[in-house]
């Protein structure tokens, strides 16, 4: 039966008792997390925000409480008033394992149904029964301190741009459509028949305004939104860290958000990151590690050998090499000996799912060298290639012949599926690099055209700006990223000021200034008006709060987050809705789904 807290108020959180409060009166209030009966005394340990601390029913000090804490279960809220005293036995690995408090009063604020999850943190329920009852395991310690850290995190954040002369914005949620990035979110508007709302995929266009609005230096923490094919560490509605510095270069801005981080690191983590962060442009990250976001942590580098095979009689080689394409390899020096041929076999069908038609491989060890394709190569081929490698007995030297995105996308992946597998990532170690010089413009093959890298607005390298209408593919942006043990957790530019340059970028993304005005008329008739040359930077704050906290889940740190099919499984949203609504925003469901009467 529930009770009203009467007059009791809470005095202490449970976590915080220590010794020093012996002898006062105190009252708890919180969740039972166990309870013992052992006849005469019966012990409960009691949880709240902070911690757990242990309370006894005694008959010798209250009966009636005594009577009471035998109808107590797992998960009901409970409030007890009581003295602290100095345990018997010790608890080490509690706080506040040197003391219990001696119940004289209990009232059971409410009572609760045995819970479908075990409220503690080495409980390995399946993700979905977690996000399923997602209140339940918030309860945890583990996920309450992730929440925290996040608080924390930016409140950092925005103390730190505050002391900088920053201005925090909020910037619409309901905004317009526009090309580039991913697919967009849309919201039928009701007073506007057949037009439509956009959530936005970041605030970008909105803050470039509010710098040709004068605002100097902007910056909101904000939710953003993309519809795409969700991967393990992403989700639909995701959290930035937006800003925006008006009168700035790169330099300007590299350098206070290096502080920024920094902060942030030394607070949370106490880790001292060295000032200035190396830096590596987006042509050595990939040459190097066959990625633009590099984890540093290890080594196994990519290194070209296809002057070595280009005459090779090894057709996969030297065939691919004349068709344009590349022969790159990685040792995996010192390893060698812990992969056998089927181990190495599944690493070759690791290195498929990534786009490659085969791996070849060289392993050397104390009997000499074994290769499946040593039969194709020279003698003097087989030395260059462990030579280049600086191959030696232990060694592993893995191979993917194909053309340039496909062998570093597959040999950038298998070096980190190798030091995983191989436990040699040291997970205390936070190696920070800034990847700067990106190209402008990706070709997309579906589109059949040039598109931004980043987004329309990023300004060109001012020296490749000549190359704009000849090459576009040569041309480098104005663009950094920030990475931190192989994940990208922030990224910007400087922006394009000048309308000409901005109709030249739009050229050579194929859109018709018409077409331009209609997607970004709004922006384009802003630059009209004065516009100070401005950059900035967004970060994924779910993904930092994922490194602060030492997750491998995104999920984690996100207190409602969507399931990887982007469904919520504690509201079951998406979910159908009644014809009078859909009616109400003039739209009408093609086939026969179902719809709510």
């Amino acid at each position: 039966m529930s009770e009203s807290m009467g007059n009791l108020r809470r005095t202490h959180m449970c976590g915080t008792l220590r010794l020093e409060n012996e002898g006062q009166e105190v009252v708890l209030m919180g969740w039972v997390q166990k309870r013992r009966n052992l006849g005469s005394l019966i012990f409960v340990d009691l949880r709240d925000t902070t911690g757990i601390v242990q309370v006894v029913f005694d008959s010798h000090v209250s009966q009636e409480a005594f009577d009471k804490g035998d109808k107590l279960r797992g998960e009901y809220v409970i409030a007890v008033r009581g003295k602290v005293h100095k345990r018997q036995s010790i608890n080490s690995e509690l706080p506040t394992g040197e003391i219990e408090i001696f119940v004289e009063e209990l009232k059971i604020l409410n009572e609760a149904q045995t819970p479908p999850i075990y409220i503690k943190d080495d409980d390995d329920v399946s993700e979905a029964m977690r996000l399923k009852y997602r209140y339940l395991d918030l309860r945890k310690s583990s996920m309450q301190n992730k929440l925290k850290i996040r608080h924390k995190a930016t409140r950092i954040v925005r103390e730190f741009l505050d002391e900088n002369d920053f201005i925090e914005v909020e910037t619409p949620i309901l905004t317009k459509p526009t090309p580039e990035g991913a697919r967009d979110y849309l919201v039928p508007s009701r007073v506007n028949p057949e037009k439509f709302y956009a959530l936005p995929q970041s605030p970008q266009t909105l803050k470039q305004l509010l710098m040709v609005a004068g605002m100097d230096k902007y910056y909101q923490i904000t939710k953003c939104f993309r519809d795409e094919d969700l991967r393990a560490n992403r989700q639909p509605e995701f959290t930035q860290i937006d800003i925006e510095m008006s009168f700035v270069d790169i330099e300007d801005i590299i350098s206070i958000n290096e502080k920024l981080i920094q902060k942030i690191f030394k607070d949370i983590k106490n880790v001292d990151i060295q000032l200035p962060i190396k830096r590596m442009t987006y042509e050595e990250a990939m040459e190097r590690f066959g990625s633009d976001k590099p984890d540093l942590r290890f080594g196994f580098e990519l290194k070209n050998i296809g002057d070595i095979v280009e005459n090779s009689e090894f057709k996969v080689f030297s065939d691919n090499i004349k068709n344009g394409g590349e022969v790159r390899a990685i040792n995996i020096d010192g390893y060698g000996n812990e992969f056998t041929r089927k181990s190495i076999s599944k690493l070759e069908d690791f290195a498929k799912t990534h786009g490659a038609k085969g791996l070849a491989w060289i392993k050397i060890s104390e009997e000499g060298v074994t290769s499946p394709i040593a039969k194709f190569l020279t003698e003097e081929e087989l030395n260059r290639i462990i030579e280049r490698m600086n191959g030696k007995e232990g060694d592993l030297i893995l191979i993917v012949s194909d053309k340039s995105s496909v062998v570093f996308n597959a040999l950038g992946s298998l070096r980190i599926e190798v030091a995983n597998k191989l436990n040699i990532i040291d997970k205390d170690e936070f190696n920070l690099v800034w990847i700067t010089e990106f190209p402008l413009f990706e070709y997309d093959d579906e589109e059949d055209r040039y598109v931004a890298k980043h987004h329309p607005f990023t300004h060109p390298v001012d020296e490749d700006i000549e190359l704009l209408e000849t090459a576009p593919e040569k041309v480098r942006a104005k663009a950094y990223d920030i990475v931190i043990n192989g994940d990208e957790i922030g990224g910007g530019s400087i922006r394009i000021n000048n309308s000409e340059l901005q109709e030249k970028m739009f050229k050579a993304l194929g859109f018709s200034m018409e077409e331009a005005w209609d997607k970004f008329g709004f922006l384009l008739e802003g630059f009209k008006y004065g516009v100070p040359p401005h950059g900035g930077i967004a970060y994924g704050f779910d993904r930092l709060v994922m490194l602060l906290t030492d997750s491998d889940n995104i999920r984690d740190v996100i207190a409602f987050p969507k399931t990887q099919s982007a469904t919520c499984l504690l509201t079951e949203a998406p979910t159908s809705v009644t014809e009078k609504q859909l009616d109400e925003i003039h739209i009408k469901l093609m086939g026969n789904k179902d719809v709510e009467k």
